[in-house]
């Protein structure tokens, strides 16, 4: 029953948030993290749109498909792994409905290409994309799918496959923070992070098995900066720490070991340690004395615009600060008060680190390192304005 209660409770919120003008997509992102995720598939229609500035009341019609397989380069690759992915769909949906939604699947990857010619087709791409047609239909997919595809997904779609291996190579620094010793141990075995490019490049829609999984995780990953899933494939490994650790240390049994994803991982306390790994060593730390961040997608991700400056997470932090201060305020008197006006005062020089110490221990202890993750990794996505509290 309280499960229940909760549940009635975060919808209630969500539609509270989808329903004041302008949308609180912030509100929305930090759903879409907490726990249970956006909850069910009518809210994920709503929602998703939303956390990838899509307009949902002009989407395109879908062209012919006979017209887009024409002499199209990438449809026989395509049609293969399509074909293949039968284990993607329901597997008490009947055979008609699967292979109906398999020609729709075709349609939406040939479209989206056919529309950006300087994107690529990789194999996984139709694992991301059979997930978002599952939840949300066909032409909503399609226009979803495009407008990641130019974002979160680019860097998977460039000729070469330099900035994924650019990606993967973040996978250790993260782990190396939080155990050396899991470090050192794969680094001695020379494992390397192969094993975790399908979870990177498909979202982990490819090797999990329970669709209710791979959409919580897509909520996730939707409402924060691109370089999330290497932070969760981290914390994967790390979870399996002791599994790691008692295997031969040889390149074979740990490849083999960590490419075996294992089916009842604890989602949500993942999820939740994900984002504390993201607020404790963003994106900035782990990669800039890295020569590549300069040509990745995710390091031009400020160019991504907002509908509106209430999206803007600058806002956002600087509105839950002054809320908790105010709470203070009134438990510690004017002593206490003084103290925080000087505070306050740090809020008019965002670059200094005690404001962002402030902002990052104050709002830990009030929101929980997840939602903060979704504020602080949402200052990826706001358009280029002069407050940048991260460098």
């Amino acid at each position: 029953a309280d499960f229940d209660t909760k549940k009635k409770k975060k919808k209630a919120e969500i539609y509270r948030a989808l329903n004041s003008d302008p949308i609180d997509v912030a509100a929305l992102r930090r759903m879409a993290i907490s726990e249970g995720g956006l909850l069910t598939d009518e809210i994920r229609c709503k929602v998703w749109p939303k956390l990838l500035s899509v307009n949902t009341d002009d989407l395109p019609p879908l062209p012919a498909g006979k017209e887009l397989r024409e002499d199209n380069k990438d449809y026989q690759q395509v049609l293969l792994d399509v074909r293949r992915s039968l284990r993607r769909f329901p597997p008490e949906m009947p055979d008609e409905q699967r292979e109906g939604l398999q020609e729709e699947l075709i349609d939406i990857i040939l479209h989206v290409l056919k529309r950006n010619p300087q994107l690529h087709y990789y194999q996984g791409y139709h694992d991301i994309v059979v997930t978002f047609l599952l939840v949300v239909g066909d032409r909503l997919a399609t226009a979803l799918v495009e407008k990641l595809s130019t974002h979160h997904l680019r860097d998977f779609m460039y000729t070469t496959m330099d900035n994924t291996k650019d990606i993967l190579n973040c996978l250790m620094p993260i782990i190396d923070k939080m155990s050396p010793e899991v470090h050192d141990f794969l680094q001695n075995a020379e494992v390397g992070t192969i094993f975790a490019l399908s979870w990177l490049i498909t979202w982990f829609g490819h090797v999990l098995s329970d669709f209710r999984h791979v959409v919580r995780l897509y909520d996730f990953f939707l409402a924060c900066h691109p370089l999330m899933p290497i932070y969760f494939a981290a914390v994967i490994v790390l979870h399996r720490k002791q599994e790691v650790l008692d295997c031969e240390c040889d390149m074979a049994s740990v490849h083999h070991l960590l490419s075996q994803i294992p089916q009842d991982l604890p989602y949500e306390s993942l999820i939740s340690k994900a984002g504390e790994l993201f607020v404790q060593f963003p994106p900035s730390k782990l990669i800039k004395k890295a020569a590549w961040v300069e040509r990745t997608a995710a390091s031009t991700f400020k160019d991504f615009e907002l509908a509106s400056v209430q999206q803007r997470p600058d806002t956002v932090l600087r509105q839950r600060l002054r809320e908790r201060l105010r709470g203070e305020e009134r438990l510690r008197g004017e002593e206490r008060l003084r103290g925080e006006e000087r505070t306050k005062s740090i809020l008019t020089k965002p670059r200094t680190n005690r404001f962002v110490k402030l902002a990052v221990v104050g709002l830990t202890v009030a929101l929980g390192a997840a939602a903060l993750a979704v504020v602080k990794s949402a200052l990826g996505w706001a358009p280029k304005f002069e407050l940048q509290i991260f460098p």
